[in-house]
């Protein structure tokens, strides 16, 4: 692979020390166990193993009818059913993999530790080392494109990186943000009629209403981190959500922000931290996280059921699976659930 071809705008600033390897990672900040990021190493291939389904996962995503899941030693998984049956790809990295997404069928991206991306252009089947910054000794968090050619990757200590070659290049345009501290960024989002939107440690919330290529600092109503974001299906409406149940709704393009109650079967407070959301196909919203936290609203975020796995097992990805379904992938692997998050036969 040839040098990545980045741009610093930073300079003079040095990073400060390395966490271990989950500590950066959304959901993984409190409670899952803590793993030492491996080397890069350029002929490294993720190991074969017959254990990957059951193994550490962090996000799932869509490509097209196929489901594709990343995580732990490189690992990332496809299924073509559903979800019921899991196939390993074969991956230069034995990195963690924090984050996917797929803008089509065919064409996606992954990321992970020491500033990793990987590319598939055949619906995660295969992948390509894109770029990967060693020095940077921390590791990106979440990635988003708006097509098969422009894109963002962003990360710890305030990474933010672009392309508009579909990944042939990459360009540092942390400097865009107003973010002196800078506090890792966790989530970045589209929200269709309000621009790109990224959450972030320390309460940060940037919005975007040119297509990143300007940011905006917005006022938090928390000054915990932010996990996650997601339009709400409704127009300037959007959720964020974090540390301790913590999930906000904003009406007006994130210019005021209300929080929603989450209320546990036990008739508490939902206080088990928020990692990441999926919209379904009949438009509900589902957020997940620690304690085995599936959160279920059928009216645009207004309102939320509340549900804990009896596994108590983090979550830490969501996505529509067949049938109503869902594909929840975290601690212990991937779960196939109903509509609930509970398992088949479960009430």
């Amino acid at each position: 692979m040839s040098e990545p071809m980045v741009r610093r705008t930073r300079s003079g600033k040095k990073p400060r020390p390395v966490l271990q390897a989950l500590a950066l990672c959304s959901l993984l900040v409190a409670g899952l166990p803590v793993l030492q990021a491996q080397a890069a190493d350029a002929a490294t291939f993720s190991v074969p193993s017959t254990r990957a389904v059951s193994s550490l996962l962090l996000d799932v995503a869509h490509a097209g009818k196929r489901l594709v899941a990343v995580g732990e030693r490189g690992h990332v998984l496809f299924s073509d059913d559903g979800g019921a049956n899991w196939t390993q790809a074969k991956v230069p990295t034995r990195q963690l993999l924090t984050a996917v997404y797929f803008v089509d069928d065919q064409h996606g991206w992954a990321v992970g530790h020491d500033a990793l991306i990987l590319a598939s252009s055949d619906g995660g089947a295969t992948w390509t080392k894109q770029f990967e910054d060693l020095q940077r000794e921390a590791p990106l968090l979440d990635v988003w494109f708006q097509d098969a050619q422009h894109g963002f990757a962003i990360g710890a200590y305030g990474a933010l990186l672009e392309t508009s070659d579909g990944g042939a290049t990459w360009d540092d345009v942390s400097d865009r943000l107003d973010n002196e501290d800078t506090y890792h960024l966790n989530a970045i989002a589209d929200v269709p009629g309000a621009g790109l939107f990224i959450v972030g440690e320390a309460g940060s919330v940037f919005r975007s209403t040119d297509g990143g290529q300007s940011w905006e600092t917005l006022e938090s109503p928390y000054q915990g981190s932010l996990f996650g974001v997601i339009a709400s299906g409704e127009a300037d409406s959007l959720l964020m959500f974090g540390l301790r149940g913590h999930l906000f709704h904003s009406k007006d393009a994130g210019e005021t922000w209300q929080q929603v109650a989450l209320t546990t079967a036990g008739g508490g407070d939902l206080e088990f931290g928020l990692a990441s959301a999926a919209t379904l196909d009949d438009g509900s919203i589902v957020v997940v996280g620690h304690g085995g936290s599936v959160l279920r609203s059928a009216d645009h975020g207004n309102s939320f059921s509340v549900f804990n796995r009896p596994d108590r097992l983090s979550v830490a990805g969501v996505t529509a699976g067949a049938d109503g379904k869902l594909v929840l992938v975290g601690q212990g692997g991937v779960r196939l659930t109903t509509e609930t998050g509970a398992n088949p036969g479960q009430q």
